[in-house]
């Protein structure tokens, strides 16, 4: 491990951020932190295959 973090990392942490909060500011779209993680999971296993 070189320390330094990858560009797919980045941007998942900068999605999850974002849908954190989106759903932080309108609740009706779900609880901002499953909402989440359930994003920077989609995206981590979408971006895997490749």
């Amino acid at each position: 491990m070189s320390g330094q973090i990858d560009q797919r990392t980045v941007l998942l942490m900068l999605i999850g951020c974002g849908t954190v909060y989106v759903a932080f500011k309108h609740p009706s779209f779900g609880t901002a932190l499953l909402v989440g993680v359930g994003v920077v999971t989609l995206m981590h296993l979408l971006m895997k295959e490749r």
